[in-house]
């Protein structure tokens, strides 16, 4: 699959140049590829991750101080 085929599944998904977590994950997923080439096509199209179930990129528990 070319990044152009994985962008042009992407783009229903996109809003305001976002893409959630959990969609890239089930994108991937029903593409059949690993998520890092979702990454890949998002890095090299300014598309940003948002809503990380990772809790990376600012979301995620808060710590306590």
């Amino acid at each position: 699959m070319t990044d152009q085929e994985i962008l042009d599944t992407m783009q229903p998904l996109l809003k305001n140049g976002m893409l959630r977590c959990k969609d890239a994950l089930a994108l991937a997923a029903e593409l059949q590829i690993k998520p890092n080439l979702i990454g890949r096509v998002c890095n090299l199209n300014d598309i940003r991750i948002i809503n990380c179930q990772l809790g990376c990129f600012g979301t995620g528990p808060k710590k306590r101080s």
